[in-house]
């Protein structure tokens, strides 16, 4: 497993930064927890989900609805239920 370079991670963390604050709570404490054991294939599909809407990345993170359409992968699916976890 190769480890997040300095500049990933904080290319991350930007790309992480929320609109609402609910969201934003719920993926630093996240990223605070996994950042390091994070791969090259959980970067990528944080960077897809990330591209969500707020409203709607708020209804899948508290589970109002679930992941669809480009989102409904195995990946995207495994991170949000450690999302949720937290």
């Amino acid at each position: 497993m190769r480890t997040l370079t300095q500049l990933e991670r904080a290319r991350l963390r930007w790309r992480a930064r929320r609109g609402l604050l609910e969201n934003d709570l719920m993926v630093t404490k996240f990223l605070d927890r996994y950042e390091e054991t994070l791969t090259d294939v959980d970067v990528s599909a944080l960077t897809l989900l990330f591209e969500m809407d707020d409203t709607e990345l708020l209804d899948v993170l508290l589970a109002r609805k679930e992941v669809e359409g480009q989102y409904d992968t195995t990946d995207i699916r495994r991170l949000v239920a450690q999302i949720r976890e937290l």
